[in-house]
């Protein structure tokens, strides 16, 4: 395998472990900022770094477009493109080619669409995906597969997982194996434990760095996506790492680690934090209400993010938002990729101790309280 991984630690199912790549370690579990075209929107790199990231994600649907994989090699790869020195992982783009593109033609090459840019039409192939991956420097690289769409048949998902079987092992062919680098296939299957199962089988025949579990998180109840982990995750290799795309929220990444995930990526810290919401404690902060407009306390009093150790109060980022500006969405990027790194660390921490059952009681329990209205 060309990149390490070391479970140090178990609490349960859960896992204390350690990456290692060509572009530095990942202690995990871990949880990726996603930075879609090369940037976590809106903040620089350091700051992503200081608030306690060690990896990133980007997509090769999005940087095939714009500016092409050739200029981010011909820029010196990705890592110097978007001045990031650690690890990267690059979603294949499938998933984006599915929800986005127009005009997508399916077949069992590839898959043909029309940009949602400016409608040009392009080509992705299980082959074409790795090689952008490699123009791009990717330190993880993701096998192309079709996401099954929500709800499907059971007939439906098993064609949809068994065409991304098929191209699981070519991406597999077509991949350069380098020390420090590597391919991660995905397990699809859709709701169906039994489909899950044989997916996760035909990937461990093939032989891939780690696995992740695709085609969750796309309009399932939250219990059916613990179901299906509760199904899938055993099937997995123990030493390998385990990628659970897309997720999620605060809630999805304890139930997640406690079933023995060991990676996560989502665009809902980010995202949220350039609408006014912000994660805490206590659950959410809707920061454009009107209730936090004379409110002097910070988003969250523990909190060492710029936003919150920085002295500003929730009524100045209300006033940032209602105003329109910048800073506003800034700040609270800030504290929610700040609150995601503290929950990932304070995961590690429960596992290491052992003592991960009392810390998902406890996160369960602050939970419900709900915010603080203020005095």
């Amino acid at each position: 395998m060309s990149i390490g991984f070391e479970v140090t630690a178990r609490s349960g199912a859960a896992r204390r472990g350690r990456l290692t790549t060509a572009h530095g370690p990942v202690d995990t579990p871990a949880f990726m900022p996603v930075g879609t075209a090369a940037t976590v929107k809106g903040i620089l790199p350091e700051q992503v770094e200081a608030l306690g990231a060690q990896i990133v994600l980007a997509n090769t649907y999005h940087l095939m477009l714009r500016p092409t994989a050739e200029v981010v090699d011909k820029l010196g790869g990705l890592h110097r493109f978007m001045q990031w020195p650690g690890p990267v992982l690059t979603d294949s783009g499938g998933f984006q080619v599915m929800s986005l593109a127009k005009l997508r033609k399916l077949e069992e090459t590839g898959v043909t669409f029309k940009s949602h840019v400016d409608g040009t039409e392009h080509r992705l192939t299980p082959e074409r995906a790795v090689e952008i991956q490699d123009l791009l420097d990717s330190t993880i690289t993701m096998v192309l597969d079709e996401c099954t769409a929500w709800p499907a048949t059971q007939a439906e998902a098993e064609s949809s997982m068994e065409l991304s079987m098929r191209w699981a092992a070519r991406c597999r062919e077509a991949f350069r194996q380098r020390e420090g680098y590597g391919l991660f296939g995905i397990v699809q299957g859709s709701v169906y434990p039994d489909l899950r199962a044989r997916s996760a089988s035909t990937l461990i025949d093939i032989g891939f760095d780690g696995y992740a579990v695709g085609g969750l998180a796309v309009g399932e109840p939250q219990q059916e996506m613990l179901r299906i982990l509760d199904a899938t995750v055993p099937q997995l290799p123990e030493d390998r790492p385990r990628y659970l795309m897309g997720v999620g929220k605060p809630q999805d990444l304890v139930e997640a680690v406690w079933r023995g995930i060991d990676m996560f990526d989502c665009v809902l810290p980010t995202r949220c934090g350039r609408t006014g919401l912000a994660f805490v404690r206590r659950g959410k902060v809707v920061i454009k209400n009107a209730r936090h407009r004379e409110d002097p306390r910070p988003l969250d009093e523990d909190c060492t993010c710029p936003a919150c150790a920085g002295g500003f109060s929730r009524g100045y980022l209300h006033h940032l938002f209602r105003t329109g500006e910048m800073l506003g969405p800034i700040l609270l990027t800030l504290h929610n990729l700040a609150y995601y790194q503290t929950l990932m660390a304070e995961l590690r921490s429960a596992i290491e101790t052992d003592r991960l059952e009392e810390y998902r009681a406890w996160f369960q329990a602050e939970q419900a309280k709900g915010d603080i209205p203020p005095l």
